[in-house]
């Protein structure tokens, strides 16, 4: 192998045949996305499952939700990880073995006739999700020129978002005509195509990066994310006032500024904190992180508005929620493109001010609101999101050095997931407190002939998401005037 200006180890191979990559790129793309979209799909899915395996398998609804949390935490706990082993080992030799373990979990999922033995099963599948999710932008950003990296980053946060906020959606269909196993099963035949064209088609890994396992920072990190995020979790389901839930966030809190310390003193940290220095990538990642707070605020809450509000079926509520991956599946592609043509913080910027506007328009939705008033703002979400998405997964790639894509991408996923977490803890959370306010005692669901106490919680939780995104949209517009400044500064001084 073959050292370059940086120290890290090139294969000879794959500078030969670096035409033939270049020819077959788009094809190596399908593949890598087939991936994002199923194991981000398969985050959400099940929570519309719920209901139909707690009765299957007979258990309380709180004890179903592991199914859940399992997959989302042990996602957020390793994927880390996983990009730094892709750094270290190959970016592609983690994605495919990834996949693998994925398809292995879906299977085992299907299986299940207990809760213990689908938690272990979700587990399986998280580890090979958090894989696949952790190295699929390095490589998009390694095999793609950068006249073309706009657009395909851009098409991978499509797929992204399209998984994310299908599930509820997708799901109902599903359940309704197959049963809950085949949410996980459907998985199957996709994935062992997919599979065996990435053994077929994958080229050998382009750039190796020689280091160590942070093992001390690894096992910080996993410890401080588990009590965080089990914490936030159990908190919505059995109020934040518990001992136990406080000590679990307070020890997690303590342990991640241990791990901060630990990594800032690290030569060869799992997580390299230099990365955040670069205000573009750190502001980019953050808009990221509130953009998935607002859709899964969204996400969490449309499935009790349109069936228990408006009396939907949940066939047609799928029907109506698939505006938004179908609105963004259009947008986001033409975002990405005119990204690798025009300023991509003037988009993301216009993304985000679009999105507050369909927030805010969710907060009037009522009990005889019609559907055409309920899927214009749908619509609206889904364009904002794609017009938001695409430069920004690009504006976040394209700022780190080529030896760090593993790590940006494995942190882009982990805000992704986190901003899931903290999305239906934050929504449930407020909804309830809300709620529980109204009624005048504590509230853990949806009271029979009360639309009213849901519709007031549901309207400050929309007030919350578009200040978020609010927040958003200032830190973008100064970014975007700081770097205007800076290029105009640049020009006056060439002349």
């Amino acid at each position: 192998m073959q050292l370059n200006k940086r120290g890290d180890y090139l294969h000879p191979s794959v500078k030969e045949n670096n035409n033939e990559v270049h020819q077959r790129r788009w094809l190596i793309f399908t593949v890598l996305n087939i991936f994002t979209f199923m194991s981000t799909l398969d985050a959400s899915i099940v929570n519309i499952a719920l209901p139909t395996i707690s009765k299957q398998l007979g258990l309380a609804f709180a004890s179903s939700q592991w199914v859940v949390i399992s997959y989302l935490l042990t996602i957020c706990t390793v994927i880390l990880f996983f990009g730094k082993l892709g750094d270290m080992f190959g970016k592609i030799r983690v994605f495919k073995w990834g996949s693998v373990l994925f398809i292995i979990g879906s299977f085992l999922c299907g299986l299940s006739n207990s809760l213990s033995f689908l938690v272990i099963s979700r587990i399986i599948q998280a580890i090979g999700a958090s894989m696949t999710m952790a190295n699929s932008q390095g490589i998009v950003t390694e095999i793609f020129p950068a006249k073309e990296r706009g657009k395909a980053l851009g098409l991978i946060g499509t797929f992204v978002s399209l998984g994310s906020i299908t599930g509820p959606s997708l799901g109902g269909i599903i359940i309704s005509s197959l049963g809950w196993e085949y949410i996980f099963w459907i998985n199957i035949p996709i994935g062992i195509i997919a599979i065996s064209l990435a053994w077929k088609i994958l080229p050998k890994d382009v750039t190796l990066t020689k280091t160590k396992i942070d093992v001390a920072g690894s096992l910080l990190f996993s410890f401080a994310i588990i009590l965080l995020i089990g914490g936030l979790l159990l908190g919505q389901q059995f109020g934040y006032a518990n001992w136990m839930i406080i000590s679990s966030i307070l020890i997690g809190i303590i342990i991640f500024i241990s791990f901060i310390i630990v990594e800032y003193r690290r030569d060869s940290p799992m997580l390299e904190l230099s990365i955040f220095k670069n205000p573009l990538f750190s502001i980019s990642i953050f808009c990221a992180f509130i953009v998935f707070i607002a859709n899964f605020c969204f996400n969490i809450l449309s499935p009790f508005y349109t069936q228990d509000i408006l009396g939907l079926s949940a066939l047609h509520s799928g029907y109506i929620l698939m505006l938004f991956p179908i609105t963004m599946a259009v947008v986001a592609p033409l975002s990405g493109a005119l990204s690798d043509k025009i300023s991509g913080q003037a988009i993301t910027f216009a993304g985000l001010l679009v999105m507050i506007v369909a927030q805010i328009g969710l907060t009037f939705l009522h009990e005889g609101s019609t559907l055409t008033s309920l899927a214009l703002w749908i619509i609206m979400l889904g364009a904002s999101t794609g017009l938001f998405q695409s430069p920004n997964n690009s504006l976040i790639m394209s700022t780190v050095e080529r030896k760090q894509l593993g790590i940006a991408g494995s942190i882009n996923s982990l805000v992704r997931n986190l901003g899931m977490v903290v999305g239906i803890s934050l929504a449930t959370s407020i909804l309830f407190s809300v709620m529980s306010m109204k009624a005048g005692y504590r509230v853990t669901a949806l009271i029979p002939g009360r639309p009213d106490i849901f519709l007031s919680g549901m309207h400050v939780v929309f007030l919350v998401s578009s200040s978020l995104c609010f927040v958003g949209l200032l830190l973008t517009g100064w970014r975007y005037a700081t770097s205007r400044k800076i290029e105009a500064k640049k020009v006056r001084n060439a002349s």
